[in-house]
């Protein structure tokens, strides 16, 4: 197959209609074979019904429907494990990222050979609200990263099948997809500059909220990206470093008093009445369980049944 269209949909009754006759007047003769699978996320108007009715005029339109909303990376997941096409491109159903972008990312990833490829929504037809949060999300997560994109969050994306096959989303994660492909180790990616339309129908799916989880989620993806494979490289060095500060202070305060005593014969205060002796203990303790904390990291991926999962690029 050469094309598979991911397109994740809450409540897009309205939208979805005029979306599919878009994608099919870009996409037939173009592709071969090709398929689009929407996926919805637990939408509470009529959007199941719309899709019953454009399966039956469109053959090439495959569905899922979820029973509660899960969000977008839930839809994103199962798109992509859904997916056969050696393309994989993704689109919001609200009209704002336009299909006629299809063959121009298609060709990046099939003649350019690129891993993936995101858009940048360059002229934003957004509310200031919303763009001056979203600049700042995306240089926060460009300098977490080290991926030079404009816009992370882009809804529309082209990935080569085993990338996408290989992206584990959940939480906000599809904020970070090319964050989580550099990862697994595709490093080829790249951008294009694609139109932004007005919303044509509804409202927004998403609040401010979605900046703090988005920032908490960043935190998670580094700390996976660098420290998912050896827990005890992050939390063994935390403790150890931890334990020989305390133990230090600790030390140094028994050898202060030792010097004391053989100086003048007494000492000004005990060591267990100074301040400095229980942030040294403190200190030593919160390192003894650091250093628990990463062999537990250790045993619980020993466990795992995907501690084996790696990516193999190419056999012969």
């Amino acid at each position: 197959m050469d094309l598979s269209l991911v397109i994740p949909a809450y409540n897009e009754a309205e939208s979805l209609p005029e979306l599919i006759q878009w994608i099919h007047r870009v996409c037939e003769g173009r592709y071969a074979c090709y398929e689009v699978w929407v996926v919805d996320d637990g939408s509470t108007d009529e959007t199941w019904a719309v899709l019953e009715k454009l399966h039956q005029k469109y053959p090439f339109l495959r569905a899922v429907r979820f029973t509660r909303n899960y969000g977008k990376s839930a839809a994103l997941q199962v798109g992509f494990r859904k997916a056969q096409g050696r393309v994989v491109i993704t689109l919001d159903a609200d009209l704002q990222d336009s299909p006629d972008e299809i063959p121009a990312l298609y060709d990046m990833i099939v003649q350019e050979g690129y891993d993936l490829v995101s858009g940048w929504k360059k002229k934003r037809h957004d509310p200031l609200s919303k763009r001056l949060p979203s600049k700042l999300f995306n240089a926060v997560v460009r300098l977490f990263s080290g991926v030079p994109l404009h816009d992370f969050n882009s809804g529309i994306k082209a990935y080569r099948l085993p990338v996408a096959k290989s992206i584990e989303l959940y939480g906000e994660m599809h904020r970070y997809i090319p964050y989580l492909a550099k990862a697994a180790g595709f490093k080829k990616i790249g951008e294009k500059i694609v139109m932004h339309y007005p919303r044509k129908y509804g409202h927004t799916k998403f609040g401010w909220e979605r900046f703090l989880y988005g920032f908490l989620d960043l935190l998670t993806v580094s700390f996976l990206a660098k420290f998912g494979r050896r827990p005890m490289h992050f939390f063994g060095g935390l403790g150890v470093l931890a334990f020989f500060i305390g133990a230090g202070i600790v030390a140094w305060l028994i050898a202060d008093k030792l010097h004391q005593l053989q100086l003048h014969g007494s000492v000004r205060r005990e060591v267990v009445q100074q301040p400095l002796f229980y942030l040294g203990l403190t200190t030593l303790l919160i390192g003894v369980q650091l250093f628990l904390a990463g062999f537990l990291g250790e045993l619980m991926l020993r466990q795992s049944p995907t501690r084996d999962n790696y990516l193999i690029a190419e056999e012969i």
